[in-house]
């Protein structure tokens, strides 16, 4: 009898051990991608890679969401203390925050943060009113010129295209309003100008060059813009196609300078977890590339250019299988 019972004992526990551990396998895990304002670019971003991964979910046991958020700076500063497991960054503010530099400078460097792969190309891009007697970009000066909200890419972007120009914040009648709001205030009267980073075509810009009032996008470019290339990597030349806004006033293909959207985790995050999201979206290139315009320009080799922190092991290990590791730099391959 003693034997029966501790037989009927053994069975039981087995059973309850081997049902705990089909319940962890088939668990769910909930990943959150942090994007920015739903008329720019990184939303749609964030919302093609999680429709991508929810499709694989019963294979990968991963469900991804997405939340506008503030932008690059917030979307760094989550993902590093685990309140996001990915973000849509651009690729100066992954460099600053990795090396400690503009708003980390107090913080500190991020070095828990991971590149994963980089995305479309962005320009610095400036909106004016044709009613503001505004040609150029030392027009501006007196100006109401909107630069970004705080804790967003374009802010620092904006500031930097007016110091190349000899120019600061005190120059001009400075507003840190989100993007969302410029076309609206420009069309209003509200504003003279403002600076957006964004791939195109871009809906903002769209909304901004569709109203009563005339306006055009002001090339920035010159010597100072070429000083300025020198002297930070992340940044490169651009040009946005005059056939893209066909309402706006240019006629000719608009010069400027502008990064790269990237797409970055933490260290902490689960290597199985950024494994998948690597490989659904490199595997399926073709079918991301056909969601939005900006990401027609996109190669499996210059997604990973850009980048600044190191790769997230999960990441790596997909480019060592799929025979890409030789277009990872160097600098990249270690954790």
């Amino acid at each position: 009898m003693k034997i029966r019972i501790i037989s009927i004992f053994i069975i039981s526990l087995l059973y309850f051990n081997s049902c705990n551990q089909n319940d962890s396998t088939t668990r769910k895990r909930f990943v959150t991608i942090g994007t920015g304002a739903v008329t720019g670019l990184y939303y749609p971003t964030g919302g093609a890679i999680s429709r991508m991964i929810n499709q694989k979910s019963s294979e990968y046991g991963i469900k991804a969401t997405v939340e506008s958020t503030a932008g690059s700076v917030f979307n760094v500063n989550a993902v590093c203390a685990g309140d996001l497991d990915f973000g849509v960054v651009q690729s100066d503010r992954q460099y600053q925050a990795y090396h400690g530099t503009a708003e980390w400078t107090d913080s500190g460097p991020k070095k828990r943060l991971r590149s994963v792969f980089a995305i479309h190309p962005e320009s610095v891009t400036l909106v004016v009113s044709s009613r503001t007697g505004i040609h150029s970009v030392n027009d501006l000066k007196g100006k109401r010129v909107n630069l970004g909200n705080p804790g967003s890419g374009p802010l620092q972007n904006a500031r930097d295209a007016i110091a190349a120009f000899g120019m600061s914040e005190e120059d001009l009648q400075a507003e840190y309003i989100k993007t969302v709001e410029a076309p609206g205030l420009l069309q209003d009267g509200r504003l003279d100008a403002f600076f957006y980073t964004v791939g195109h075509p871009s809906g903002n810009i769209k909304e901004a060059t569709a109203g009563r009032v005339p306006v055009r996008i002001l090339p920035i470019e010159g010597p100072g813009i070429e000083r300025l290339i020198q002297s930070k990597p992340y940044y490169s030349q651009t040009v946005i196609p005059v056939s893209l806004y066909p309402s706006a006033q240019n006629t000719k293909d608009i010069h400027s300078f502008g990064v790269k959207g990237t797409f970055v985790s933490s260290a902490d995050v689960h290597e199985a977890i950024v494994y998948a999201v690597t490989k659904e979206v490199f595997e399926h290139l073709e079918t991301f590339k056909s969601l939005h315009p900006s990401y027609r320009v996109l190669t499996k080799q210059n997604m990973l250019e850009g980048l600044t922190a190191p790769l997230h092991r999960g990441a790596l290990r997909y480019y060592e299988e799929s025979g890409m590791i030789d277009f990872v730099p160097s600098h990249l391959r270690f954790e």
